[in-house]
């Protein structure tokens, strides 16, 4: 007779509890076991007990569950249960579940060891994981929201979500509360503009109140300043479309007149400290119409240059590109009349919201973290080492995506209400997006390389996303090196190709013509395609995420939508046309809330590296993991101390900023 003491730890989220009861069994590798026990979990606690077992169970291999109940099916949350054995040298076996039991059927658990699928020296592991494939495949299905684009999980709404992508309770209610709060907050807005004029600039002053940060009130002083316009595409929410020059552009027409001009431009381009953003991929996209008014929108080209400070100062604006039936477009300097010059900024802010929003946010964050947990969840079982290294980092993607889907970019919500590529416009964005998103654009070291833009001091963005590059990468590499012990073996795992397969060729529609995997050949091509996916579900989507709440509450620096069209002579643009063009009380106060809504701090935020779940067991795992806190740790010291010495700071990528996955 052997005695087996047994600790079952549950959720700590609302109703994560059950009053239902719960049988277990133990099953070894020489016998099963049935404990004939009374269970009632309860929220947050770690129950521990003691059973005598008659037979030598042997190893363990698998903790077996069934929740019984009479009227209600009450769900319950189980995190770990960890056994250990008869004897006083034995180790305590650790079961992860992290996942709801739910119904009456009998959950197996098997012991927490990564194994391949080439390590099962014992078959029934490897019959467990077949069968868990076989059930996850019919859960998670692929579905098509539009064609051209990524695939999604099968739901047309969160409900028909797997219980397990679900948002928990106190999530839940925190979302659903903060759009209520933010309906009202606009409503009062509209109140209280109603009798007030909106004619000048100032008037937007009054809706700039609720909860704002110190940086978004900075954004209200300074707007208009040419240093700050410059700043945010090196630092802001959209540190993505900035490049070197190395040639002038081929759209950039300079007509007689401007030969000081475009002897400045090539002196900059000689020296290296030319920089342009180039919004060509609007061209062609058709505009919105909010509430029977045409809206309107712009690709412009604007040219930078680096002062020898780091700052990035605008010298040329071309509003739309040129087209050979038209006479060619006007070029804004910063010599013009002062509305003039802010108006065609203000395109340009417009343009890119356009461009963070879609194709930077939406589409290469959260659509591709998408087809990733997507794809985890149907080729990868627990059992498997990168569906442990990955799973935490998956956490209500699928849930926040169903909702954006449901509420933000569906027919009639808030990009066909309130955004200038509302309306269709936006769809037909992303797809061409889709088609330029390569493989190397989302792997910092290779896109920061191919937009020139290594080595530039006050890039901090660049600086930070290449210092956390590093640390992912070291954490991803320890991992694999533990499990994968040569490039053959890599190789040789038909779960991990078929992983990467299904990323490629069905989640995002054949992208092996644009440089993504289908199949890894070795260690370090498997390491740096892990790398990418978890600083796309952790770190990219901080930096594009946070800045919102910063750089969009003050409507003006970054309107999301105007409603006139593009200036074709500068000495016409009044006061009258600037407010004309911007959005107008009803558009800015939705731009406020619903970036409010998504930039904020998440209450049940989970920090980078520092889940709580074990899916690893065994000592070498979980010192990898150390290492990886202590590393960020380490690079959170070093942001603090050099943001002292910053006027404006760059907090995007302070790990504690950064979130676990992606959950807003």
């Amino acid at each position: 007779m052997g005695r087996y003491r047994i600790r079952l730890a549950t959720g700590a989220w609302l109703f994560s509890g059950s009053h239902n009861r719960v049988q277990l069994w133990l099953v070894g590798a020489r016998g099963e076991a049935e404990l004939e026990l009374q269970l009632w979990p309860k929220r947050g606690q770690v129950e521990e007990f003691e059973h005598d077992v008659p037979d030598d169970l042997g190893p363990l291999q698998f903790v077996k569950l069934r929740k019984h109940h009479s009227l209600v099916d009450d769900a319950w949350f189980c995190d770990l249960i960890t056994v250990r054995g008869p004897g006083a040298c034995a180790e305590e076996v650790a079961f992860p579940c992290y996942r709801w039991v739910q119904g009456e059927g009998v959950l197996t658990l098997p012991e927490g060891t990564a194994r391949l699928a080439g390590d099962n020296t014992l078959d029934v592991f490897q019959k467990h994981r077949e069968k868990e494939l076989k059930e996850r495949r019919q859960i998670y299905r692929w579905a098509t929201w539009k064609e051209g684009l990524p695939l999604t999980i099968a739901a047309g709404c969160e409900n028909d979500l797997p219980p397990n992508t679900r948002f928990h309770e106190e999530k839940k209610l925190d979302f659903e509360w903060t759009l209520k709060a933010g309906a009202l907050k606009m409503a009062l807005k509209r109140v209280y503009t109603l009798l007030s004029s909106w004619n000048q600039l100032e008037d937007f002053e009054q809706i700039f109140w609720g909860q704002k940060s110190t940086l978004a009130e900075k954004v209200h002083r300074c707007w208009q300043d040419d240093e700050l316009f410059g700043y945010q595409f090196l630092n802001g929410a959209n540190p993505m479309l900035l490049r070197r020059s190395t040639s002038l552009p081929s759209r950039l027409v300079l007509p007689s007149g401007m030969e000081k001009l475009q002897a400045q431009l090539e002196k900059e381009l000689q020296t290296g400290s030319l920089f342009e953003a180039d919004f060509i991929l609007l061209d062609g996209i058709p505009a919105n119409e909010i509430r029977g008014e045409k809206q309107y929108l712009a690709a412009p080209l604007v040219m930078l240059k680096m002062e020898p400070n780091g700052k990035l100062l605008p010298m040329v604006i071309q509003i739309q590109p040129p087209n050979p039936s038209s006479p060619a477009p006007p070029l804004f300097l910063p010599s013009d009349p002062p509305l003039a010059w802010l108006l065609a900024k203000s395109w340009v802010r417009n343009s890119d919201f356009q461009l963070h929003q879609l194709q930077y946010h939406l589409l290469n964050t959260h659509l591709v973290a998408e087809v990733i947990a997507v794809a985890t969840m149907r080729c990868l079982p627990g059992l498997h080492p990168v569906f442990k290294l990955l799973i935490p980092h998956t956490r209500y993607t699928m849930e926040i995506n169903t909702r954006a889907r449901t509420q933000l970019i569906s027919d009639g919500g808030i990009f066909d209400k309130a955004m200038s590529t509302g309306g269709g416009g936006h769809v037909q964005l992303l797809r061409q997006a889709m088609a330029q998103m390569t493989y190397r654009s989302l792997c910092p070291p290779d896109d920061l390389a191919d937009r020139g833009l290594l080595g530039i001091p006050s890039a901090l963005y660049a600086h930070d996303a290449l210092r956390l590059w590093e640390i992912i990468a070291r954490y991803v590499e320890g991992i694999v090196h533990l499990f994968y012990h040569g490039d053959d073996v890599v190789r040789g795992d038909p779960e991990l190709q078929a992983w990467c397969r299904e990323i490629t060729e069905v989640g995002l529609c054949q992208a092996q013509d644009r440089g993504f995997p289908v199949s890894f050949q070795s260690r370090a091509q498997l390491c740096h395609f892990l790398t990418m996916c978890i600083f796309t579900c952790t770190a990219q989507h901080g930096a594009i995420n946070q800045g919102q709440l910063d750089w969009y509450a003050w409507v003006p620096n970054a309107p999301c939508t105007m409603r006139m069209p593009p200036p074709t002579t500068k000495e016409d643009v009044t006061m009258a046309t600037v407010m004309g063009s911007l959005p107008d009380v009803q558009q800015a106060c939705l731009q406020m809330t619903i970036t409010w809504h998504l930039g904020r701090r998440q209450p049940d935020m989970v920090p980078l590296g520092q889940h709580k779940e074990k899916y690893f067991s065994g000592p070498k795992a979980k010192a990898v993991l150390n290492q990886l806190q202590a590393d960020l740790e380490n690079l959170e010291r070093k942001i603090i101390a050099r943001n002292e010495h910053l006027d404006l700071t760059y907090e995007y990528l302070k790990p504690s900023h950064i979130e676990n996955s992606i959950t807003i």
